[in-house]
């Protein structure tokens, strides 16, 4: 037997277990629950469903605010604000004895925000004109990972909040914003600024060639300042930069145990398709290892069926009778058209027949279908119906085949996009009251 068919097969054995249903109410109603973090991989409905938790904490009591990281525009008007920024504002239009307040991420104001705080404000001057820092808070990689992280640090201990929803970086590299903090801070220690200086001492080519081989990991953006000039500025950095690099990794592990305490709650974001809800298996391996609470699975955009008694075969098999029946029909009437046509008698037995069974006009191709096409058009739309709900089944019992500790909640298709607060309480209700796949406790 190979790996795969073993896999597969104890996946179809463990689709029948009981799996845990996620209470998304009673998660967003416990005091002790601080911040919620919803990750995933891109284009599952992060975004939207950390907005629309934060409207049903909000209506439900909790003093709320949701930190987006790259919102669709759409979504920013979906709570009444025409755009975003980076510092938390009001949503209007809470129903309930809550408050809402939204924000964007903008990753190079955070950092300024971090050098104007740690700085007096002649060297902060100096760092924020510095190019050498301008390029790395705006186009490092990982920069915007760790800038959401160091954000969140920031709403947290201002404590003004009791609930913050976090939604992470659309990224499909496993959990870069809980490496970014850890990286990031490794690289701005004391080794970085060894690493920064050793060219401007070394001098000449062979400083330069070093520091082409040490600098490999800089973006394209510093590539553009290589040579002499590049030098004074990173010596210039540095020099103004000297005091603050510990406090970034201070930060950033203050962070990561922030992300590790029971006040916190991951919420893994996927839809019912193969590659997402792998990447969803991913993040759940990966939160466990890192000792990460993970409160449960939203599963968006899911398909069901309020006919579901009727399966996808038995659609089928109703739409080709039909068509059967239709044809057999239109075939006698055609008959009996054309030996009238040809002048048989209209007492005659056979035009006798035709009239019995002719079921009027016969449409054109200009006239409206029949019932009985419409009703198999129908039937056949079903069935197409079913063989998603099946397909979407089919995937999520293999996921909780292999992660059967892991609390669903399934929160069916709108059929249109988000543009307003109802919108978001629509998601909200679907939320609280989906269901878990089949098997669920």
């Amino acid at each position: 037997m190979t790996a795969r068919t073993k896999a597969d097969e104890d996946a179809r054995a463990g689709a029948s277990a009981p799996v845990p249903a996620l209470d998304t109410d009673a998660l967003i109603d416990d005091p002790g629950i601080r911040i919620i973090v919803c990750c995933g991989s891109g284009g599952v409905g992060k975004t939207t469903t950390a907005a629309a938790l934060g409207v049903r904490a909000a209506e439900r009591g909790r003093k709320a605010v949701v930190l987006t990281i790259d919102p669709a525009r759409r979504l920013a008007q979906s709570m009444g604000i025409d755009s975003l920024d980076n510092v938390p504002r009001r949503v209007k239009g809470i129903e309930g004895s809550g408050e809402l307040h939204a924000m964007m991420l903008d990753m190079k104001r955070t950092f300024d925000e971090i050098v104007e705080a740690h700085a007096d404000a002649e060297r902060a001057r100096a760092i924020l004109e510095n190019p050498f820092y301008q390029s790395l808070s705006a186009g490092f990689a990982g920069t915007q990972e760790y800038m959401a992280m160091e954000k969140l640090g920031q709403l947290r201990a201002r404590d003004e909040w009791d609930l913050i929803v976090v939604d992470t970086p659309p990224s499909r590299s496993a959990l870069d914003f809980l490496d970014a903090p850890k990286r990031l801070g490794s690289f701005l220690d004391g080794k970085f600024i060894k690493l920064l200086m050793a060219p401007a001492k070394m001098g000449g080519r062979a400083g330069m060639k070093f520091l082409n081989v040490g600098m490999s990991m800089m973006t394209g953006t510093l590539g553009k300042l290589l040579g002499g000039q590049f030098l004074r500025d990173v010596q210039t950095f540095v020099a103004a930069m000297d005091t603050m690099f510990g406090g970034f990794r201070t930060r950033a592990d203050a962070t990561y145990k922030l992300l590790q305490a029971p006040g916190t709650a991951f919420l893994v974001v996927a839809t019912p398709e193969r590659d997402a809800l792998r990447e969803a298996a991913y993040f759940v391996e990966r939160l466990g290892a890192e000792a990460m609470p993970l409160a449960g699975l939203v599963l968006n955009r899911v398909h069901d069926s309020d006919a579901a008694r009727l399966s996808a075969g038995q659609a089928l098999a109703a739409a080709e009778k039909l068509d059967a029946e239709n044809l057999e029909t239109g075939g006698i009437v055609d008959q009996a058209a054309g030996k009238a046509g040809l002048g048989e008698p209209a007492d005659s037995p056979t035009a006798g027949h035709a009239r019995a069974t002719d079921p009027g006009p016969r449409p054109d191709s200009t006239a409206a279908v029949t019932t009985e096409e419409l009703t198999a058009g129908l039937l056949r739309l079903h069935a197409e119906r079913m063989q998603v709900v099946a397909r979407e089944q089919d995937t999520r019992d293999r996921f909780t085949a292999l992660h059967p500790e892991v609390a669903v909640t399934a929160v069916a298709a709108l059929p249109g996009d988000v543009h307003d607060l109802s919108g978001l309480r629509a998601i909200g209700d679907r939320l609280a009251t989906g269901s878990a796949p089949a098997g669920a406790a």
